[in-house]
């Protein structure tokens, strides 16, 4: 019967070690943050930041204001490398689950506030012609505490 109680014992020990481990962690998942990256052809800055500040804006508020980002930002690299990009586009999501709406809603969504499909492909092949998409990283932020 000691032998039971003795296991019984590790057992709960063992259990109780992760729930103490995870107190002593000194941060917790934050909001999750896409950034696109993207390279300005030269002599196109300031024609691709009238897109950033109308088209690309508004698009990020109207998901803001429907609940589906908590926010966005816009970061400028002041001496890129070659070929590397000279404009960030950051959106602020709540948590990973964030990504799991419907693409039947995002497509209603994108259509009420867009127009139709075809006119967003048509404009961004145009954009084709001043920016090179770098990449896109999706990142989690870590909230120390």
């Amino acid at each position: 019967m000691k032998r039971v109680f003795a296991a019984l014992a590790a057992c709960f020990a063992l259990i109780a070690l992760p729930a103490t481990a995870a107190s002593d962690r000194g941060y917790d998942n934050g909001p999750v943050w896409d950034v696109g990256a993207i390279q300005t052809k030269d002599g196109h800055f300031d024609e691709y930041m009238k897109f950033v500040t109308t088209a690309w804006k508004k698009q990020q508020e109207a998901l803001k204001k429907a609940g589906y980002i908590l926010d966005y930002k816009v970061y400028v690299v002041t001496d890129p490398r070659d070929n590397e990009p000279d404009i960030y586009l950051a959106t602020k999501f709540k948590n990973m689950a964030a990504f799991d709406t419907s693409l039947d809603e995002m497509d209603a969504f994108f259509a009420k506030t867009q127009g139709p499909q075809e006119q967003a492909n048509k404009e961004q092949q145009d954009r084709g012609a001043i920016r090179i998409v770098r990449g896109d990283m999706l990142m989690r932020e870590l909230i120390l505490k």
